[in-house]
């Protein structure tokens, strides 16, 4: 929202202070005044999932979703990053027997600014649940990893734009009311609206969690910490999939993760 106050704020300037008119008159005598939004106050906190929130939510997705949300919740990786995940993107690594994917620096996804967010290649290693989601994924589209969307005027498979759609809002409303059942109390709030970014901040939480040092965090979540992606040796790569791997599971016997959270009153 304030990056585009700040863009109606600049042209509404230009209009006083620079264009002109045949008559050399400004476009506008006074600017409006517009305040920005406070971002401490009104910016939603991130909600890193428990595992039983994980097993309540994932079994009221669809499944193209669910393997989505399985893949992105075990890489790190941001939403566009999943959706035009691309085969092409993948390197085989084959001293360790798995791949990874290196995702170009000038990915742009949706826009300009969902894309690789630090103009750097986007290393994502895959923990054995990740790479289970991808194994799953061959051969249904040598494009595209998730196919999903419309076919194309030429009959070819698409991705689909977003995860954060109708299904994902439906399914939410669903598993908070399936936690309310389970535990006997209104789900959390972050839990009710949960939403698809929060899988990325799950996944730094539990790497926090199991020990996994800021360093490889960084390194795991896409985050820039100075070193060059595509040049990682392989010792370095099976340190960062054996880390990743301390949190590769999908329920309660992943690394124990104690949140605290206000009890709703």
């Amino acid at each position: 929202m304030n990056i585009a106050l700040e863009r109606v704020i600049r042209i509404l300037n230009l209009c006083a202070r620079k264009w002109r008119d045949e008559q050399k008159r400004p476009w506008l005598d006074v600017v409006p005044m517009i305040t920005k939004l406070e971002e401490k106050k009104t910016r939603r906190m991130p909600y890193p999932m428990s595992w039983e929130e994980q097993s309540i939510l994932f079994a009221e997705l669809p499944d193209h979703l669910r393997r989505m949300a399985l893949y992105k919740v075990n890489s790190g990786s941001r939403e566009q990053e999943v959706v035009k995940l691309r085969w092409d993107w993948e390197i085989p690594i084959p001293e360790l027997n798995t791949s990874v994917f290196l995702i170009p620096a000038d990915f742009g996804g949706r826009h300009e600014s969902s894309g690789v967010k630090n103009g750097d290649e986007r290393l994502v290693v895959l923990n054995n649940a990740a790479k289970s989601v991808i194994e799953g994924q061959r051969g249904l589209d040598p494009v595209w990893v998730f196919p999903y969307g419309q076919p194309d005027r030429n009959g070819k498979a698409t991705p689909v734009h977003r995860m954060n759609d109708s299904a994902w809002k439906k399914a939410r409303v669903r598993a908070a009311k399936k936690f309310q059942e389970r535990f006997l109390r209104p789900a959390p709030a972050g839990f009710a609206s949960i939403r698809v970014h929060d899988l990325k901040h799950t996944f730094g939480r539990r790497l926090r969690a199991a020990g996994v040092t800021e360093e490889d965090r960084k390194a795991l979540l896409g985050h820039k910490n100075g070193s060059i992606t595509s040049h990682y040796s392989v010792a370095e790569l099976g340190k960062l999939i054996d880390e990743a791997n301390r949190i590769s599971v999908t329920d309660s016997r992943g690394p124990a993760l104690t949140i605290l959270r206000r009890m709703a009153g």
